[in-house]
């Protein structure tokens, strides 16, 4: 008997390789293992590589090559900035703004600042899920050093005003951060139109391997080192460069550039059919988020009275999360939906279906089927 393939919804927490990206990579497994400081032909060729790989990820941000560090990925870029720019021979004087519904990568950092004495203003969301500007504005100390919000969330898909608050740090001279991990790829994502100082990518939230990711600083800005060593990246980021996992990136985010548009189109063709079938089959389901202002791939739903976990553990062959993949299928109510002030009756069953290149829309359909028959099985009278 053949199996049925499996069907991947969680595209939120990491997407598969591109076959463009990995063909692009198996040079660099072989014999272009050259060190990008070297002198000779093999290190300048992994240099040009490298290089190639920065302009890439440039390209697809608006931004000049120089002003793109090659990470590990997207935590370690979002600790540079909110470490990198905090004095720490003076930090009782520094002053972070964050939001309650941010990435622990974010969250984390920001309180361990706190803990050393630096003062962390977290701020609220409105049931959507979106930071209020004005609420930015009123957070702004005489010492305020950075603002850190999201560009989109990893769980609703919720878009937050990042323009707004780029424009209100600088008419107060503070920097703005956005991690746009869940972003970038999804959607157009344009420094200078944001008006951001520094955006963070994750690479294996589109298409390119784990491991690896950017942090875009603008020029002229200055952070202290989380590494030092040899002096690689401008001496900000000190360690051999990884040519194989920066070729990875590089080539996803041409593919991405080059796809943008069909991509958004089809994802949101797919997420819509989704949403509509599941509406339309299960009643009382709720929809977390904004409905409108969200990334076109992401689904938040909740069914009230059943536990998100249970309704996947009933669907063979299918793969989606309850919340964030770092706590899937944690009996808890996730921190941005507790943020949103959803009730634990609805927020505990919550699904977070997103989808990707990898699907169909005749896969969308056999998904909303199982899902439908799961919940009408788990509630009171199912079969």
């Amino acid at each position: 008997m053949k199996h049925r393939p499996l069907i991947y919804l969680d595209h939120n927490a990491t997407t598969p390789i591109d076959p463009e990206v990995s063909e692009a990579m198996l040079p660099y497994l072989r014999g272009e293992f050259g060190n990008p400081s070297s002198e000779y032909d093999l290190g300048r060729r992994a240099k040009e590589a490298l290089e190639r790989a920065r302009g890439a990820i440039a390209s697809l941000l608006g931004c000049d090559p120089g002003e793109i560090l090659l990470t590990s990925g997207g935590s370690e870029a979002n600790n540079m900035v909110l470490k990198g720019l905090i004095d720490l021979s003076h930090i009782q004087k520094a002053h972070i703004i964050t939001s309650a519904i941010e990435h622990p990568a974010i969250l984390n950092p920001a309180l361990f600042l706190l803990e050393l004495g630096a003062k962390v203003t977290i701020l609220p969301v409105d049931a959507l899920g979106q930071v209020d500007p004005a609420a930015v504005e009123e957070a702004i100390l005489p010492n305020t050093t950075l603002i850190s919000i999201m560009l989109a969330n990893n769980e609703t898909g919720t878009l937050q005003p990042i323009k707004a608050i780029s424009a209100i740090g600088r008419d107060h001279g503070i920097l703005v951060h956005t991690d746009a991990a869940q972003a970038v790829g999804k959607i157009e994502v344009d420094v200078d139109d944001l008006g951001v100082d520094f955006l963070t990518v994750a690479g294996h939230k589109l298409y390119a391997p784990k491991g690896v990711g950017a942090l875009y600083m603008r020029e002229g800005l200055e952070i202290t080192p989380l590494i030092h060593g040899g002096g690689q990246e401008r001496g900000l980021r000190s360690g051999t460069e990884n040519i194989l996992l920066a070729v990875g990136l590089g080539t996803a985010c041409r593919v991405a550039q080059r796809r943008l548009q069909s991509d958004m189109e089809s994802m949101k063709q797919m997420r819509d059919r989704l949403e509509d079938r599941l509406f339309a089959g299960i009643e009382g389901l709720v929809l977390n988020g904004h409905r409108e202002e969200r990334l076109p791939n992401t689904l938040n739903v909740s069914v009230p009275g059943l536990e998100g976990g249970r309704i996947l553990d009933g669907l063979a062959g299918i793969m989606a999360s309850t919340g964030a993949a770092c706590h899937d299928r944690s009996v808890t109510l996730s921190h941005v939906l507790s943020a949103m002030a959803v009730p634990p009756e609805i927020g505990m069953g919550a699904l977070r279906l997103t989808v990707g290149r990898t699907n169909t829309l005749e896969q969308i359909e056999e998904a909303a089927n199982a899902i439908i028959a799961q919940v009408e099985r788990m509630r009171p009278g199912g079969y």
